[in-house]
């Protein structure tokens, strides 16, 4: 009886002609995420990843959890694979499930049968399996409509699988089969959200965060990597890169009108981050804003801020509130870490009281007061590279 990992593949399943490339940026990035544990043979079959362990001292626990975090997966499982006999299948199901079914007060069985030469159709599968279950361990009860455990048998092509409770995955679609696109990512809450719901898209981050010492610390930067790993543990490598932002800010502190100050900040901010993403091929930019939040999101000032920059800008929090970005932060475990009380450059001159309905021709005679380009390119010049590796 071999341990093996089954990933069910979502929405993949819809790429038509364009499958097989899916799949195989699945299998790739499966293939990487478990390099470290060990060896491993992953391979697809009708519309499930087979991960089948080739070392004996393999930490499958372990090897479970990385498969749930890879965006293409809608569901894994560990489960035993055996010869296509129903001898041997009932069998398996008591001995590997005996954990499972002894803490359990109810259960089922479900069987799929893709080899249609295996003698036992289906419901016969589940009959025979269930009768033998309940014979082996008779205080538990039949529920066919709500289960504690949902015991699967599945007949396929190399071999009969039993596993219970399939577990959630990440979803989504697997890295890089979106395309590139850069984060501007900051301590807070809401953009380590947003970069995981981009990656979650197929969409491989290049990150840029903005320093601002000595205003900010190298503590505040540190949060940010912090922030990158827990992220990079879904979304794999990320190259982030940390822009001096100082001078440009000061300069926005001592030649524009006080009530603007978030707004030209914004602006270049995007216009430094265009340069940088478009020197490392993305094609978009990402942010974390959501309508409304702060000053700075409402629709008067989101559209001031897109107008400086080409590029797409997408924002994937846009109409969710704050409770749901929790929420998700939660989920991934960024939460935590956003909480922990270092400053970054957008809390540097926070204006009194920032105008919320900006005109884009008002801001551009405010901007009017410095030549910004030499300021820019400097910025840019000087964006320090880190590489982040998930842990």
């Amino acid at each position: 009886m071999k341990e093996i990992i089954l990933a069910k593949i979502g929405e993949v399943v819809l790429k038509g002609l364009n499958r097989k490339n899916f799949e195989d940026l699945l299998i790739k990035n499966i293939r990487r995420k478990l390099h470290p544990l060990g060896a491993f043979e992953v391979k697809a079959s009708q519309s499930t990843i087979r991960i089948t362990p080739l070392d004996d001292d393999i930490d499958m626990d372990e090897a479970a959890d990385k498969v749930g975090k890879v965006f293409g997966v809608v569901a894994y499982s560990r489960a035993c694979a055996v010869e296509k006999d129903i001898e041997t299948i009932k069998k398996a199901a008591v001995e590997y499930l005996a954990d499972t079914l002894e803490n359990a007060r109810s259960f089922k069985v479900e069987s799929k049968r893709s080899d249609k030469k295996f003698p036992y159709g289906s419901p016969d599968i589940s009959k025979i399996v269930g009768s033998y279950i309940a014979d082996e361990f008779p205080e538990l009860e039949v529920d066919v409509h709500d289960p504690e455990v949902t015991v699967t048998v599945e007949v396929r092509d190399l071999a009969a699988y039993v596993h219970a409770n399939a577990l959630p995955g990440a979803g989504g679609l697997p890295i890089p089969s979106g395309g590139r696109a850069a984060i501007l990512i900051s301590g807070g809450i809401d953009s380590p959200v947003a970069a995981y719901m981009m990656a979650k898209r197929g969409i491989e981050l290049t990150a840029i965060h903005f320093a601002s010492p000595p205003y900010t610390s190298e503590r505040a930067e540190e949060k940010v990597r912090t922030l990158l790993e827990i992220v990079s543990d879904y979304a794999g490598r990320i190259e982030m890169y940390t822009v001096p932002f100082t001078k440009i800010q000061e300069e926005i502190k001592n030649k524009c009108p006080e009530d603007l100050f978030t707004i030209i900040m914004r602006r270049m901010m995007m216009r430094v981050s265009q340069k940088i993403a478009e020197q490392h091929e993305c094609l978009a930019l990402i942010t974390g804003e959501s309508l409304g939040q702060v000053a700075s999101q409402t629709l008067g000032a989101i559209a001031c801020t897109d107008e400086t920059v080409t590029m797409p800008v997408f924002r994937p929090l846009i109409g969710m509130d704050k409770k749901e970005i929790i929420a998700v932060s939660e989920k991934i475990n960024t939460f935590e870490t956003s909480l922990l009380p270092f400053e970054d450059c957008c809390t540097v001159f926070t204006p009194r009281h920032p105008r919320t309905k900006p005109k884009s021709d008002m801001v551009r005679k405010a901007e009017a007061c410095t030549e910004w380009d030499e300021l820019i390119e400097e910025a840019v010049s000087g964006a320090k590279c880190t590489v982040i590796y998930p842990k």
